[in-house]
């Protein structure tokens, strides 16, 4: 199978790529990455090929399908994902998830592909006040970030219906592991605790997120590749949902300090209190979360503890 990953020295798409090749190994594998600042191209190691380039640019998307010369699979991760970037410039996130996944799907169907997966977040249905939202539940993004892979999600979808261009979209919750950018609240709180500093929380921290392990994701997008029909939408859950005062206390834990250095700071504006998803179409599927959140924090605060030198 030749695979083209979009945005695979990312967080998440270095992951995918190891698992991927490591699983896969007669698979040839070609990673599309604008090398932003949180793009690192030594992750890649010997997995994969790298081309430089904008997703958002039809000259670079072209590109990566010439070099590949058939592409059976694509897996769209390249995305702009942190909200407090989105709230400052919203129009770096419409750029590159919008008219990225346009260009994107253009070329997909200008070439032909066997599977188009994207990669979107439960962050579209916004703030879910009890339960847990199924696949169908209407779109409610509370941020630009989550607008703008709302969109993206929706011009996924209408190019199936339209083109039949045969799709698969992914709504993952809050991931989490190694090699997350600094900036994403796991890794702000852990290296506050083990540098002793104050552990910053928007507001009470009592908004509440389901948390996925890096690694149950990329079993998730494997499977939805080998298994999804064509057209349909997934929602990918986590281990269960808690508050992120209760992220910051057991990171306090795990780091052998006080909770008394979680700190409130003011909130974001329009943050979501809430996010669930129903993940039983999934289940069904054959996939379930098997990673806690709890049993990898030790690890976690050590590679803080690491990067912290």
């Amino acid at each position: 199978m030749r695979v083209l990953v979009t945005g695979g020295c990312g967080f998440i798409g270095h992951h995918l790529v190891s698992r991927w090749t490591t699983a896969r190994p007669a698979d040839t594998l070609l990673v599309l990455d604008l090398l932003t600042y949180a793009g690192d191209a030594s992750r890649l190691g010997a997995h994969a090929d790298l081309l430089v380039g904008d997703v958002a640019d039809p000259s670079a998307t072209r590109a990566a399908f010439d070099r590949l010369g058939r592409v059976d699979t694509v897996i769209h991760l390249a995305a702009e994902s942190h909200v407090d970037r989105s709230l400052v410039d919203p129009a770096r996130f419409v750029l590159t998830n919008v008219l990225g996944t346009q260009v994107l799907l253009d070329t997909a169907r200008e070439r032909g592909v066997g599977r188009f997966l994207h990669v979107s977040t439960d962050e579209v249905y916004g703030s879910v006040d009890e339960g847990a939202v199924s696949e169908a539940a209407a779109f409610r993004p509370g941020s630009p970030y989550a607008a703008s892979k709302a969109a993206g999600d929706l011009l996924v979808q209408a190019a199936h219906n339209t083109w039949r261009i045969p799709t698969v979209v992914a709504r993952p919750a809050n991931t989490f592991g190694s090699g997350q950018f600094p900036e994403k609240l796991l890794p702000v709180l852990a290296r506050a605790a083990v540098a002793g500093h104050p552990l910053p929380l928007y507001g009470d921290g009592l908004h509440q997120r389901d948390w996925l392990a890096v690694e149950d994701l990329c079993e998730a997008l494997m499977l939805l590749v080998d298994r999804a029909s064509e057209g349909t939408v997934w929602n990918i859950p986590g281990a269960g949902v808690r508050t992120n005062r209760s992220v910051a206390e057991a990171i306090c834990r795990a780091a052998g300090i006080s909770t008394a250095l979680i700190r409130s700071v003011a909130d974001r504006p329009g943050h979501d209190r809430r996010y669930a998803i129903d993940g039983s179409a999934l289940r069904a599927l054959g996939f379930h979360a098997s990673r806690s959140l709890d049993a990898a924090l030790p690890g976690l605060v050590a590679e803080a503890r690491t990067a912290s030198g």
